[in-house]
């Protein structure tokens, strides 16, 4: 069955593992899923990322799910901004703070996928795809 929004199905699977204490979560792969999971990797979010059978039909990536020493999972919330019915974007001096910077905010941008925090240095501005906190 084809997923009308990949971004949503994969931020729902993240969403339900973590609510479940699973250590791991499988979804499909895109390059665009690639440079989300890079992302949070690098802001401790997740563990680590792992693309299996990669370049073949039906290749899925593994996302280990990062847990702190009491067994809270890193991930509390997510939230979609920028749906395909109806596109969310920032201007540079417009993007989002979540939380007061305790949670990112991915935002698309001409220079790739990247943190608001990113994009403000870069001064970029973009589609607001999601926060995370």
């Amino acid at each position: 069955m084809a997923v009308s929004d990949p971004i949503a199905d994969m931020l729902t699977r993240i969403r339900n593992a973590t609510m479940v204490g699973h250590e791991s979560v499988e979804i499909p792969v895109s390059k665009l899923k690639i440079q989300i999971a890079e992302i949070l990797e690098k802001e401790g979010f997740l563990e680590s990322y792992e693309v299996q059978n990669e370049g073949q039909i039906g290749s899925n990536i593994q996302l280990n799910l990062h847990y702190w020493k009491k067994g809270e999972p890193a991930i509390t919330g997510l939230q979609r901004v920028s749906k395909p019915g109806l596109r969310r974007y920032s201007k540079n001096g417009e993007l989002p703070v979540v939380y007061g910077n305790r949670g990112i905010a991915v935002i698309s941008t001409n220079k790739g996928v990247m943190t608001g925090i990113e994009a403000r240095k870069n001064k970029v501005g973009g589609e607001v795809l999601f926060y995370i906190w």
